[in-house]
């Protein structure tokens, strides 16, 4: 897979002011009522080791314990990129597998580079994740998106492995996708642009797994998934979503706490 160029979204003053914004709106929105909920994912591309991305990493934890976008449960996930690990800091949870996803949607969304903090919204929209107004307008946007059921059936931590059942309903040209990741995480950062600063993270992607294919008929199935290796007292989600291979849109989400 090519390399694409990667630079930072915004500036620290940027930032700030678009964190003070987001929380009144995430506020604001978090007040209306709450009918049936559709899933939504947003997906977040961060590193610890840019100065741009805390704001964004703090975003995410207020729209996943707000809620707040009327009738929509939104499906967080932190994809911790890895081409950032050479500027004085190895983020610890950065993987080139979440560069490559990144990278594909650079591609599917025309970007000359892909950036950080960037988020997509359930593989239909992107935006920098220093625009929680754009964010939230995605999201109510997004979630309008007819969907295909999907549902954790069963879920249990045994050994070294996290036992699932998943059913999904049929949908031509998508693949149905298990993450597992951690509930959150907490860094003490010593070197690069973060140097000196504790930072928090949500539903950190830790494992990527294909399930199967979606195309002809709906899915029942039960796996096992592996645990990853440092994670064996952490609180876990396990995140499912069905994606057309096509357009790279998200036509379904379940998620659960372990």
């Amino acid at each position: 897979m090519s390399h694409s160029t990667h630079r930072k979204s915004s500036t620290w003053l940027g930032c700030l002011v678009l964190a003070a914004v987001s929380t009144a709106t995430l506020q604001a929105a978090s007040d209306s009522p709450q009918p049936t909920s559709q899933a939504v994912l947003v997906e977040l591309f961060t590193s610890e080791g840019c100065s741009s991305c805390p704001p964004a990493d703090r975003l995410l934890i207020e729209l996943d314990r707000q809620q707040p976008v009327s009738g929509t449960t939104i499906v967080v996930l932190s994809e911790h990129v890895d081409y950032w690990d050479h500027e004085g800091w190895r983020d610890p949870f950065s993987s080139h597998l979440w560069t490559d996803r990144q990278n594909e949607y650079g591609r599917q969304f025309g970007l000359a580079n892909v950036y950080t903090p960037q988020i997509v919204i359930d593989g239909q929209r992107q935006t920098s994740g220093g625009d929680g107004r754009a964010v939230l307008s995605a999201i109510e946007q997004s979630a309008k998106a007819p969907r295909i059921d999907i549902a954790i059936s069963s879920l249990e931590r045994a050994g070294d492995g996290v036992h699932v059942g998943l059913t999904a309903g049929a949908a031509k040209g998508a693949t149905l996708y298990a993450v597992l990741a951690d509930d959150a995480d907490h860094s003490s950062v010593q070197r690069g642009e973060n140097a000196g600063r504790t930072l928090d993270h949500v539903a950190v992607a830790r494992s990527f797994i294909r399930v199967g294919k979606l195309d002809k008929s709906p899915l029942d199935q039960k796996l096992v998934i592996p645990i990853p290796p440092g994670t064996p007292d952490r609180r876990l989600r396990l995140i499912v979503f069905a994606q057309d291979g096509h357009s790279g849109h998200i036509v379904g989400v379940a998620a659960r706490e372990l």
